[in-house]
């Protein structure tokens, strides 16, 4: 059954939910420019070798 009155609570978890998003993207920006980064580098020793 529902509850009856004012919702409590919706600014933070708004808030929070905001946050986490933030933080996910950002790791997840970090972790692509890691592997780029990473790729670049393997790259440039396989034309080394060759």
């Amino acid at each position: 059954m529902a509850k009856k009155g004012r919702e409590k609570n919706t600014n933070n978890k708004a808030k929070h939910s905001k946050l986490i998003a933030q933080k996910k993207n950002k790791l997840k920006s970090k972790s692509e420019q890691r592997q780029a980064r990473l790729k670049a580098i393997m790259d440039k020793a396989k034309a080394s070798k060759s």
